[in-house]
């Protein structure tokens, strides 16, 4: 045994998990507060999808600011006023956003424009809160167990996803007692209300809390200007999409989204290209496999995102049942509850157990985690009855488990390529087969997190932090491809059809996982590492 192991402070790590939970429960809620918001305001699906526009737009905006104050001071902004004082202020922030929020569902004159701006400011302090709560998690510790204490957050996060659209359906659509009432935007005045008081009284807690140190880690800054530049393009095409999208025709909407991705992915390639043959300046950015991650996170996050944000849309076509908004609470609760799934079982890989060990519980969590999420729908009073035969896709995700070998590579080669078959079927199929199918993007998606990060800033060496900045900018992908899918919905596509961006996600991550390796095999380097846990 190291005596010399740092003990982990579960009292303060205890007390930071709680924001944690909050961002899994407020990006869930989304899933159920989008057709809510498409029926009230009277939107079209690409306007609907706004809602993510903004609270992932914000994630993307918060952490460039933070960076370029960075750059240009030479200090890193967080080790300045330090960890626990930047968990404070994000969550003074989320505090107006969700004042904000309830004071706007009362306000007779209401717009959606409002909404998004209070979203915008919730999801900006959660930005902040996410950026010194990881590095802060780690650092209640060993650094050589941080994965776990992040896992054990991960968990939590999970469960605030699982918890926020069953929640969020209660408060628009009536109680658990079956006492149905009218949605209407006021009905979701207390529960904003509440979160704000739980801001207030978490923010407080920190700020007086003796179990959470003050923590600063000394970070060096190095100028990365080429880098800079191509961020601060990235950024133009997406302020015009978050903030001036209503100058364009809804015929024109599909080409403006589509240019904004086309423009990102543009930008990260030339990038690349471009640092190949010349490394100064670029920071991280001058390692491809870096590069090639930021568009995997991009693309990852968005179809996440996408899959569930439109799903409400689907459920309400005749095909698929024709659902009220009040019945799909339990189809988005188990989609998240699906990432939770995997999670949890990717988690099994970073404790030190034995094989076999490992084996009995990839078999057994996930099927706990599906009879917790049955439990948590029953609770709602939800009927579960045409949920069980789920268990199937989850048997698929256990067999894709064990066949990528805890391999990243392999691993989210594995999981893409099922992935990309499910929306298959889902396309060409209706009803509750093609639901289940388009839900179990969620099991899928679920560990793919860790693959893509861990070999993204394989072999970067001085510049891993930095790295791992970038690649959580690039959260940006759950602001552009849902409103894609919902521009191209409103065409005659059509909802179902619209899937088809899915599959398209889901085959470039399969490719990403091959093209990767290349480039790390090239480099003389381990791709093969053991893998865990989740984001």
């Amino acid at each position: 045994m190291n005596q010399n192991r740092i003990p982990t402070n579960y009292g303060a790590l205890s007390t930071l998990i709680t924001v944690f939970f909050f961002w899994g429960f407020v990006a869930a809620g989304n899933g159920i507060f989008i057709p809510f918001c498409k029926s009230h305001f009277q939107l079209n699906q690409f306007q609907s999808q706004l809602i993510d526009t903004s609270y992932y737009g914000a994630y993307f905006y918060g952490s460039l600011i933070l960076y370029f104050f960075s750059q240009a001071s030479g200090v890193d902004l967080l080790n300045r006023i330090g960890y626990k004082r930047g968990i404070i202020i994000g969550l003074i922030i989320s505090l107006i956003g969700a004042v904000s929020l309830a004071f706007v569902s009362t306000y007779e004159g209401a717009t959606f424009g409002l909404v998004l701006a209070a979203f915008f400011i919730v999801a900006l302090g959660f930005s902040l809160q996410q950026t010194a709560a990881q590095p802060f998690a780690i650092a209640l510790g060993d650094p050589a167990t941080g994965s776990h204490r992040l896992n054990m957050a991960g968990g939590i996060n999970s469960f605030g996803t699982l918890l926020g659209p069953l929640i969020v359906s209660i408060v628009l659509f009536g109680s658990v007692s079956g006492e149905e009432r009218e949605p209407t935007l006021g009905n979701i005045k207390l529960l904003w209300l509440i979160l704000g008081g739980l801001f207030a009284f978490v923010a407080v807690f920190f700020l007086f809390s003796k179990k959470l140190p003050k923590l600063n880690i000394e970070e060096h800054i190095e100028k990365s200007k080429k880098a800079s530049v191509s961020l601060l393009l990235i950024a133009i095409p997406t302020a015009i999409l978050l903030f001036f999208n209503n100058i364009f025709t809804d015929a024109q909407r599909p080409y403006m989204v589509g240019a904004t991705l086309a423009v990102t992915l543009l930008i990260l390639f030339i990038s690349m290209s471009m640092a190949k043959k010349n490394k100064q300046g670029w920071g991280a950015m001058q390692y491809p496999q870096l590069v090639l991650g930021m568009v995997a996170i991009f693309v990852y996050v968005g179809v996440e995102v996408t899959i569930q944000s439109n799903m409400g849309a689907l459920l309400k076509t005749d095909e698929f049942g024709a659902m009220d908004e009040k019945f799909i609470s339990p189809f988005i609760s188990l989609y998240w509850g699906s990432l939770m799934i995997g999670r949890w079982t990717g988690a099994i890989s970073v404790f030190d157990l034995k094989k076999s060990t490992r084996q009995i519980l990839t078999v057994v969590v996930p099927v706990v985690a599906f009879v917790i999420i049955l439990l948590v729908n029953i609770a709602r009073g939800n009927d579960v009855s045409n949920l069980y035969v789920y268990i199937i896709w989850v048997a698929v995700l256990i067999a894709g488990i064990f066949f990528g070998q805890e391999k990243p590579v392999k691993t989210l080669l594995t999981l893409s390529i099922l992935a990309a078959a499910a929306m298959l079927i889902g396309m060409f199929t209706t009803g509750m087969m093609a639901t289940f199918a388009f839900i179990s993007g969620g099991l899928f998606c679920s560990i793919m997190w860790p693959c893509i990060f861990s070999l993204a800033v394989a072999g970067l060496g001085k510049y891993t932090s930095e790295g791992s900045a970038f690649l959580i900018m690039m959260i940006l992908g759950g602001a552009i491809i849902p409103p894609m899918q919902g521009a191209l919905a409103d065409t005659p596509i059509g909802i179902h059809a619209s899937y088809f961006v899915a599959v398209a996600c889901f085959l470039y991550l399969a490719w990403h996982a091959v093209q990767t390796r290349n480039v790390l095999k090239k480099q003389g380097l381990d791709f093969d590492q053991q893998i865990g846990g989740g984001h």
